[in-house]
């Protein structure tokens, strides 16, 4: 299990740096903006972009951690073997 989340994390942080996943965020942005009119800015529209986000920003988080924790872990590991 730990190293399928591991795998997983890995692939999610290098998308999630690729210029094509950026554009599709603005993509995705405008989209909704453009879509405003038509639901008449209602508190509905805003709570769609304000969820979506908040989830994304959420998921996001966990392979950035386990990115950062293995990138420490090969730290660690490097400095022991030095002394």
């Amino acid at each position: 299990m730990n190293e399928f989340f591991s795998r997983m994390a890995q692939w999610a942080s290098r998308q999630s740096g690729r210029a094509h996943t950026f554009m599709a965020a603005i993509v995705l942005i405008l989209a909704w903006g453009a879509t405003g009119p038509l639901f008449g800015f209602s508190d509905t529209w805003q709570l769609v972009i304000n969820t979506g986000t908040t989830i994304v920003t959420f998921l996001m988080v966990f392979p950035e951690l386990c990115r950062n924790l293995g990138d420490a872990v090969i730290r660690r590991r490097s400095a022991l073997a030095c002394c």
